[in-house]
């Protein structure tokens, strides 16, 4: 048996108090961890989960599958933030989170989505711990973790500040000196989440060697898994339908896909998610029945909307770093229909679950397929799951994780 690790994962974001899939991600590996054996702390940082949510902040989970959880809070969120993303270095929680990296503390320092609970500056705490990064996003290579320039259009060079500014975000200036460089050099490994986001940082000129391993679901949990949806739960919607998951952003490419189904007579388009582009992607749908808001869905009720899709449509116009959505669909056995864009034409190749498009006509091609082709949709069905099976399940992905460790340790 592998002696147990003490892994510490300092990141922004961390579920509940978490917007997208980079949370959800870490906390999926840090739960696979303490399953075998290891024990993990996660520290995560409430005033920039503050600073960024508008409501109240959720309730606190009692428990988290044996992972320790240190949520770090100043007192002054917007101040902390703002010093942490203009100067990369933690501020108002440099103490404390000194005080928890403390050399010897820990064997394995994973930083995940450092951005905020402490920038590049954070990168060198932990003493003689070893240290990994895995790139969640492109925030090693982009102020604003996405490429997508000026909010608008995929980047295809710098164009850094006038970009910040069109996001009405303070521009980073030390991201013109050397400063990260030289915090990257605390780092024994680095991990990517797809071929596709190593080629793109260093295409960004990363200046550091990139391990890939994807993201990946928990195992089948029975049999059940793969039977049909109608022997697993009534549908959730009375009408055939396609499924979009994910935020309401604009970068996720729903405007794109929203006006065709007025084309579309024969299906619906559930939308499961919430935004800040909600409300124009619902002027958009211009009250047309066949476009459901669902607003944000719990991961199990999730399952069954999945389960009886004809399909998933992942639309994103920006480069993704993985894919979880699809995975998530490949699971419940359910084909994809993705954007041939970013590391969506990696993970089709690999899998044969589904298909990609460019343009509106062969989106709906690929859409009347696998609605009126039920002997072909089965087929890309299997394929999706035996593909999560085999590439993307926990049993599959955690031990190439912890081949990158005991690689870095030594």
């Amino acid at each position: 048996m592998t002696t147990p690790l003490r892994f510490c994962f300092p990141t922004t974001f961390y579920p509940p108090y978490s917007f997208g899939g980079d949370a959800v991600g870490t906390q999926r590996l840090a739960r696979a961890l303490v399953n075998r054996g290891h024990h993990v702390t996660v520290i995560h940082d409430i005033d920039a989960y503050n600073t960024l949510h508008d409501g109240p902040a959720p309730p606190a989970p009692v428990r988290d599958d044996g992972v320790e959880v240190i949520a770090i809070e100043s007192g002054a969120a917007r101040l902390s933030s703002l010093l942490t993303q203009q100067t990369g270095r933690p501020t108002l929680n440099a103490r404390k989170l000194g005080e928890i990296l403390g050399d010897g503390r820990f064997d394995v320092i994973n930083f995940q989505n450092p951005s905020l609970v402490g920038g590049p500056g954070l990168l060198s705490y932990g003493g003689g711990a070893t240290r990994l990064y895995m790139a969640h996003d492109h925030w090693l290579v982009c102020p604003t973790h996405v490429l997508w320039r000026h909010n608008r259009e995929l980047c295809d060079h710098r164009e850094c500040f006038r970009c910040q500014v069109h996001y009405r975000r303070p521009p980073q200036l030390w991201r013109w000196t050397s400063y990260l460089n030289d915090q990257l050099r605390h780092i024994h490994a680095f991990i990517a989440m797809s071929e596709f986001s190593r080629d793109k940082h260093y295409e960004f000129g990363f200046p550091r060697v990139m391990e890939v391993m994807p993201n990946f679901l928990p195992d089948p949990d029975s049999p059940a898994t793969i039977a049909t949806p109608e022997a697993i739960s009534p549908p959730p919607h009375a009408r055939p339908y396609f499924l979009f998951v994910g935020r309401l952003e604009k970068i996720k490419g729903l405007d794109q896909v929203i006006p065709l189904f007025r084309q579309y007579p024969d299906a619906d388009l559930l939308i499961a998610g919430d935004g800040n582009h909600a409300g124009g992607l619902r002027s958009l749908a211009g009250g047309n029945e066949q476009v459901v808001f669902l607003g944000r869905i719990p991961l199990e009720d999730l399952k069954r909307y999945y389960r009886h899709a004809v399909a998933t449509i992942v639309p994103s116009v920006c480069y993704e770093t993985f894919g979880i959505i699809i995975i998530e669909s490949f699971k419940e056995r359910t084909p994809v229909i993705a954007r041939r864009l970013g590391p969506f034409p990696e993970i089709m190749r690999q899998s044969d679950g589904g298909e990609l498009f460019e343009t509106d006509v062969e989106l709906l091609s690929a859409m009347r397929r696998l609605q009126t082709d039920p002997a072909y949709r089965e087929e890309k069905a299997s394929s999706a799951y035996r593909a999560y099976v085999d590439l993307w399940s926990e049993s599959v992905v955690v031990p190439r994780y912890l081949d990158i460790v005991a690689r870095a340790r030594t």
